[in-house]
């Protein structure tokens, strides 16, 4: 119980909140001289937005009418679809302004709802509970319930994902500053992680039996590794290799996340040997053959489903539907891309030569290998010829350069992907995502990704993440709670170089 001398504060303080709950509506829709301070009028007209809002958003049901009110009818979550869908993006922008700041909560009803908690406080615990219940039900937002409506009709989970990709668009552009937009995109992340969660989702395997719009959109969503062409999808879905994927019973025929797998002798160490070998296109399994699982591309194929965990799901779930097909499988690992470190790489050179620095990133025999690789001089010509090198690949062409630079590019890599952070986690996104499922940071692998977009983005290296499934459990409750990132000893030796070498 709150005893009375913070009942008194807090009843102060509620005050203070409704009276600047009220005064805001009134000045909601204008400044000082009277103009509209929301987002600029839509070419498809203010008042067209505003006559449909006000028929298709009911107003919020009466606490005590909130389970006997009438559904509203379809034809209200139809038109909004239709009428969203045919604004263009400057007037989306203003529609969902419009929605999410004049159709949400009705906060001067939510300030007098907590004064009435705080009056109860002294009293018997069901009028407690009763009141946070009126408080909890007053903080929905009306259009929650459009959105929850248009959820049962045909198309519409697929829309609201697609609306939500949109809201995310908007936040991370900048296109819109205001919170009741980042409020509409909570909202419609908690409403897609119920409808999406993982009782409701099915796992299918794709095979070239598949049909041909489902193999297409499986072409079209793989983001890792880019399918060349129909015999190129058809290894990929062939002997040797699984493709699953999720889907949902509303967006039929719509593949929400994708994984591709490598069923190997041994764990991969690079990609050119998974998705370009054909010898496997018309091969006979030899289970013999079969000791590993290699997650070689996980793509979610859904911008609006950000967020909505799925990826770490689907591994869980192939992994053991791989167990059941094969008994004896023991290894489980991804071969994952390094996004980012090649940029990460030319900033850090970048502020090192700027700060004067550049030569702490690198031995001073590594320098001279580095200045005679590329005949430059020593100090900033030199920086400046590395940098050259890692931006346009040509250290490729050169087998002296390239294991001049190995042992540097490695280590500097281990570092990027275990020492470089974000709020305490992984820096790099893919890292990030094997880390939280429990896996651990197990190799790295130079000459992995040859190809221009692997050489462009992580100068050649893959890393493995590897999956002890007796302890992923503990590695990511680790991770997770305590930022602890489990590493195997060839990766925590390139750390060790790394710090020994480099002075940061």
């Amino acid at each position: 119980m709150i005893t009375r001398p913070v009942l008194r504060s807090l009843r102060s303080s509620v005050n203070c909140w409704r009276h600047r709950a009220v005064l805001g509506t009134a000045l909601q829709g204008s400044d000082v001289s009277g103009r509209r301070r929301d987002s600029p009028p839509a070419r498809g007209g203010v008042s067209g937005m505003e006559d449909i809002l006000s028929r298709v958003v009911a107003p919020l049901p009466s606490y005590e009418t909130r389970d006997k009110s009438p559904p509203p009818p379809e034809s209200n979550s139809l038109e909004f679809m239709h009428f969203y869908k045919s604004l263009d993006k400057e007037d989306k922008l203003s529609f969902l302004t419009k929605l999410s700041q004049e159709f949400g909560v009705d906060h001067r009803s939510v300030s007098e709802l907590a004064l009435k908690l705080l009056d109860t406080q002294l009293r018997d615990v069901a009028t407690i509970l009763q009141a946070e219940d009126r408080l909890r039900y007053g903080l929905t937002p009306r259009y929650r319930h459009l959105l929850s409506h248009i959820s049962r009709v045909e198309g519409g989970v697929k829309f609201l994902v697609d609306l939500r990709a949109d809201v995310l668009e908007i936040i991370s552009s900048k296109a819109s500053e205001s919170p009741h937009i980042r409020d509409l995109n909570g909202t419609l992340k908690s409403l897609l992680s119920e409808w999406f969660s993982v009782g409701l989702l099915r796992l299918e395997r794709i095979t070239w039996q598949s049909p041909c719009e489902i193999l297409q959109k499986i072409s079209q969503y793989e983001a890792v590794h880019p399918v060349r062409n129909w015999t190129d999808l058809k290894r990929r879905v062939g002997p040797y290799r699984r493709c699953y994927a999720f889907t949902h019973a509303a967006m039929p025929g719509e593949p929400l996340v994708v994984l591709h797998v490598a069923l190997t002798e041994d764990i991969s160490d690079n990609i050119q040997s998974i998705v370009r070998e054909f010898a496997t296109l018309d091969a006979e399994e030899d289970v013999n053959k079969i000791n590993a699982a290699v997650f070689y591309s996980i793509s979610s194929t859904q911008a609006g489903l950000q967020g909505v965990e799925l990826g770490n799901v689907l591994i869980k779930r192939v992994v053991r539907e791989l167990q059941s097909e094969f008994p004896q499988m023991a290894q489980f690992s991804s071969l994952s891309p390094i996004p980012g470190f090649c940029s990460w790489l030319q900033g850090l050179l970048s502020q090192y030569r700027k700060d004067g620095r550049a030569t702490d990133l690198l031995s001073e025999q590594e320098w001279k290998e580095v200045e005679k690789a590329t005949d430059s001089s020593p100090g900033t010509a030199a920086v400046d010829s590395l940098r050259k090198l890692i931006s346009t690949g040509d250290w490729m062409r050169s087998e002296r350069v390239s294991s001049v630079l190995e042992p540097i590019l490695m280590r500097l890599c281990a570092w990027y992907l275990y020492g470089e952070k974000r709020r305490g986690y992984a820096l790099n996104p893919v890292a990030n995502f094997h880390l939280q499922n429990g896996a651990t940071l197990w190799r790295l692998n130079w000459h992995a990704d040859t190809s221009p977009r692997g050489v462009a983005n992580s100068c050649s290296i893959m890393v493995n993440y590897r999956y002890f499934l007796n302890e992923t459990s503990k590695n990511g409750a680790l991770y997770r709670q305590n930022k602890v990132i489990t590493v195997s000893e060839q990766v925590l030796g390139f750390v060790s170089q790394f710090q020994k070498t480099s002075k940061l």
